[in-house]
């Protein structure tokens, strides 16, 4: 199914986002060597953003497929509703690590927030 592909290869894209995040994050956090030249101001906060947008962006990733599967499953074969709920218990422990992710990298009151009412 071309739509399942989609949602697979947007995910992974999410994990290979996160590990480029993350590289970039440490070396905000390495001290000057005398062989490179020491980030920007701007260029660190640069990485700082992305350091939370991508599990942020997970959180919102992961809501909207749940609600997917809800709104799915009032028209799914009984045989298969166990495993969307599964689908759904999934996506929901995927949220709350990339939340935990998110705490990390120290989002603003609403962004927090707002993330907090998704996981609800």
């Amino acid at each position: 199914n071309l739509e399942e592909d989609n949602t697979t290869n947007s995910l992974l894209r999410v994990a290979d986002d996160d590990a480029v995040a993350y590289t970039d994050l440490q070396r905000t956090w390495k001290k000057k060597a005398t062989t490179e030249e020491e980030l920007s101001f701007d260029e660190k906060a640069s990485i700082e953003a992305r350091a939370l947008a991508v599990p942020t962006n997970l959180v919102k990733k992961c809501h909207s497929h749940i609600i997917a599967i809800q709104d799915f499953l009032p028209h799914c074969n009984d045989n298969i509703t166990s495993d969307a709920k599964v689908g759904i218990h999934l996506l929901a422990g995927a949220a709350r690590s990339a939340y935990q992710t998110v705490l990390v990298n120290q989002p603003s009151i609403e962004e927090k927030e707002q993330l907090k009412l998704l996981m609800k």
